[in-house]
């Protein structure tokens, strides 16, 4: 049916609302109620609507997360209050002064402290005007920042819109990188023989001041906000209200935020945190203490530099001193050879480390490390063990310098070290090494999630001859197997099936297992749903894949270089012969499936799957996943902890399975 332009409009807008909410319970409150496939189609009938009528299209449209092209530079913007820095307290007297110097000025009131964790980011300011967002900018030097709205826009945690008006708003937050997100986007960069970034802060600021919006998306940034710069139109008492408020406009607050009467309940909570702080999925450098009542903050007022009635406790480094025990070299899938420190183990920020990645030779000898050097080690962002200096002071003179190899050390071929790079690779490309690597990655979980199929079997397997590319790993046969060490006839019949059910897998995860530089998950994702086949990725220009959102010029280069090797050609053409699913789900794939027709709800929490892995089990052989229980669910899967929709199904009489149950029927063990 053809829309016209008012019933267009009216669409559109009930569509960015539902994207919207959907946005909100899936990124800030991390609880999805939709499959990702539904999300998906709303988006892309929002885009085709602004596509049909593009006087539709605002500025806080989900479809404008990601848009334009890169710019030039950035402007600056005076923030409506400063944005002060913190004092920094360092122990545990320093604490309690602070608490002297605010109870000496407030004397006889009760005073209440809002302790929350410092998160190891970018300080970013966001300007919201009757509930739109309007601005965004960094610190800067407190008084103005620059203009990064373009960047913030990427950050799905940052709403484009609030969940209810207010006239005008500047709040304050932390823009950060995960972790993970952290560990991958470095592996990435030394994969490549780019420099890699120091620790999680950095890499979120170098993130947040690209030019190129679509880089800022691809490395997925998150937000938390904290505070409040300015407002009108709202007036919260006290700081967790400002926090709850900020919740409620559809803001991501951290939740470990705690209120205290004492300092020393204070401190206690603090003590607790020292060896916490490890375990969260982000980087905290330390906790911000701040007094809860907004009237006794103004009468407290501030510096110039920071405010008086906060103060940031900063943990302190974890550090240790241990022995370089050998400099060794590993190959990876690419061919770069990365230096690694094998270190005498010891204790540090809750494991023990024994390793230390080196990252290239010029770190080596800017450091000028040795083998037998006495080192001072710490974990980069509290995640990757690095030397930060060397004692030389403690040297005796056995010490040993240590020089790249100039050949591989798996094949012996030359390597090389290409003008402007850091990284030295390796020019074979039949290196035992890379396929040794390049075959763990594709059989790895989020690639073709070939389970039984381990860097030990995958050793086995390249020496024996009987793989040579990921292509032969779907014509071993049982008897090949049995022969290998410590592979019985069980684990034979198990890894065998578990090739052969990797065949049916996503499009998305057959081009993420093939390793093509710079082509991480999402990536994959976006050119599956794009392409819908490996056919037309094939055949894909350079200048078709640069148009495409969050594929930049590295990534199209990558791509089109990686087709037009003919052994890489080769390879794939023994994929399509052996029968591995080169096509979209969207395009056919799964259709006519034993589980066609079939409607599933998952609910609880899977020992075997994540989520989205148990979906996608569902999906590629026919069947749908929904978000919700109704007389037309065939079947519940309960994981442990089942919600109300477990209760539902009982009550609908919808039939449940258990994790087993679900595996069983997946392998088709059952006839259900």
């Amino acid at each position: 049916m053809k829309l016209d332009l008012a019933a267009a409009r009216e669409r559109a807008e009930f569509l960015r609302k539902e994207i919207e909410l959907h946005n909100y319970n899936y990124y800030v409150l991390d609880k999805p109620v939709i499959p990702d496939s539904q999300y998906d189609q709303m988006m892309r009938e929002l885009e085709k609507l602004e596509e049909q009528f593009p006087e539709l299209i605002t500025p806080y449209s989900p479809t404008q997360r990601v848009g334009g092209r890169p710019r030039e530079g950035f402007a600056t913007i005076r923030h409506l209050t400063p944005m002060l820095s913190l004092a920094n307290a360092f122990n545990e007297g320093e604490l309690r002064d602070f608490d002297r110097r605010v109870r000496q000025a407030l004397p006889g009131e009760q005073v209440q402290y809002v302790v929350e964790p410092k998160i190891d980011g970018l300080a970013v300011s966001l300007y919201y005007e009757n509930g739109y967002f309007i601005r965004g900018a960094t610190r800067g030097d407190g008084e103005t920042g620059e203009d990064i709205t373009a960047n913030l826009k990427t950050i799905k945690t940052v709403p484009l819109r609030l969940r209810r008006p207010v006239p005008e708003l500047e709040v304050r937050g932390e823009a950060y990188m995960s972790k993970e997100s952290f560990a991958r986007l470095n592996e990435a960069r030394e994969e490549a023989g780019e420099s890699l970034f120091a620790n999680p802060r950095n890499a979120a600021a170098g993130t947040l001041r690209q030019l190129d919006p679509q880089v800022t998306a691809s490395r997925q940034l998150a937000l938390f906000v904290y505070g409040i710069g300015h407002s009108r139109g709202i007036a919260p008492s006290g700081h967790k209200e400002v926090l709850e408020l900020l919740s409620e406009l559809g803001f991501k607050v951290n939740p470990e935020y705690r209120v205290f009467d004492r300092m020393d309940e204070v401190i206690e909570y603090v003590s607790r945190w020292q060896s916490r702080r490890f375990d969260l999925p982000y980087a905290v450098d330390g906790l911000v203490l701040k007094v809860n009542s907004l009237s006794q903050q103004e009468r407290l007022g501030s510096t110039m530099k920071s405010p008086r009635w906060s103060i940031a406790y900063k943990f302190p480094p974890e550090q240790a001193v241990t022995r370089v025990k050998d400099i060794f070299v590993r190959v990876g899938r690419t061919g770069v050879l990365t230096p690694s420190a094998d270190l005498e183990p010891v204790r540090l920020a809750g494991t023990t480390v024994s390793r230390a990645t080196l990252h290239n030779e010029d770190l080596i000898r800017e450091k000028d490390i040795r083998i037998g050097d006495r080192v001072l080690v710490q974990k980069a962002g509290d995640i990757i063990p690095e030397i930060v200096a060397v004692l030389t002071g403690e040297r005796d003179g056995t010490e040993v310098p240590w020089s790249m190899p100039r050949e591989c050390p798996s094949c012996r071929s030359p390597v090389v070290r290409a003008a402007g790079e850091a990284a030295v690779r390796c020019t074979n490309l039949a290196c035992p090494a890379k396929l040794w690597e390049g075959l763990i990655h594709f059989a790895s979980r989020n690639a073709m999630d070939i389970a039984g199929l381990g860097p030990a079997v995958i050793g086995q397997l390249l020496a024996s001859g009987l793989v040579r590319d990921p292509a032969d790993l779907y014509s071993l046969r049982y008897e090949d197997l049995v022969r290998l060490e410590r592979l019985g006839p069980k684990s034979a019949r198990n890894l065998l099936g578990a090739i052969e059910a990797s065949k049916s897998n996503s499009l998305a995860r057959l081009i993420f297992a093939l390793g093509i530089r710079h082509v991480g998950e999402r990536a994959a994702r976006i050119l599956a749903e794009r392409y819908k086949s490996l056919e037309a990725l094939m055949a894909a220009r350079e200048e078709d894949l640069v148009a495409i959102p969050e594929i930049g010029p590295k990534i199209a280069a990558a791509i089109v270089d990686f087709f037009a090797s003919e052994e890489n050609r080769r390879v794939l053409e023994k994929l399509v012969q052996a029968g591995v699913n080169t096509r979209d789900a969207g395009t056919g794939a799964g259709e006519g499936g034993p589980l066609s027709g079939k409607v599933f709800v998952l609910t609880g929490t899977l020992a075997s799957f994540s989520r989205q892995e148990a979906k996608e089990e569902v999906e590629k052989r026919g069947g749908k996943v929904a978000s919700s229980v109704s007389r037309n669910t065939d079947y519940v899967v309960a994981g442990e902890k089942p919600g109300s929709k477990y209760e539902k199904a009982l009550v609908l009489g919808v039939r449940i399975l258990n994790e087993e149950e679900f595996k069983e029927l997946l392998a088709g063990i059952k006839n259900h």
